[in-house]
């Protein structure tokens, strides 16, 4: 099995009208051996959308891990000294997310996560899901990318006629993103034309 022995945060923030395209990959990561850890965004935690509620979402993470997700700080900064992750993904991650992670703002459970990863010299993959990557987004985007152990999910533009700015990482990619990513390699292309 492609993930078998390996343990996989994967931790959902609020783009909520893509969270249902990483679900299938959640189980793909668990069918393929790993043993995945869900992680919530505090907006995912707590907010219900026309895309889906809170409380749903929380269910089904649990019966595709088996495992509460980790929805706060307190819950969230021991991934670093314990070394609980051999990979963590955040998909989706909002342009909101991506900033704070480029500019060292850690004020939240997503954040903590990802800091408590990196800390260690652990990868962390990130799947881009904003309306505004190439537009304010870009500058923390391009520091995320050249930050050692931060590995992007290929992307490319969503709607580049009616949201130029906008784009959205290709999820079903993430399993390859991991795979290349615990083995310290970015995969190519990361950016993505409109196929």
């Amino acid at each position: 099995m492609r993930f078998k022995g390996k343990r996989i945060g994967f931790a959902l923030t609020g783009s909520h009208c893509t969270i249902p395209q990483v679900i299938p990959v959640i189980s793909e990561l668990v069918n393929s051996g790993a043993e995945v850890l869900a992680i919530v965004s505090e907006s995912v935690r707590d907010t219900d959308t026309r895309f889906g509620e809170a409380k749903e979402l929380r269910k089904k993470l649990v019966e595709l891990t088996g495992k509460e997700p980790i929805s706060s700080i307190v819950e969230a900064e021991p991934i670093g000294p314990r070394k609980m992750l051999d990979c963590l993904v955040i998909a989706p991650c909002t342009g909101n997310t991506a900033a704070k992670l480029a500019h060292g703002i850690i004020d939240g459970t997503v954040t903590m996560a990802a800091k408590a990863q990196l800390r260690n010299g652990r990868p962390v993959v990130i799947a881009i899901s904003t309306n505004d990557a190439l537009g304010l987004n870009a500058k923390s985007i391009a520091i995320l990318s050249s930050t050692p152990c931060v590995y992007l999910v290929p992307y490319r533009q969503d709607s580049p006629v009616d949201k130029a700015n906008s784009v959205v990482a290709l999820m079903d990619l993430i399993p390859d993103t991991v795979e290349m990513a615990m083995q310290r390699q970015q995969i190519q292309p990361v950016l993505r034309g409109g196929e």
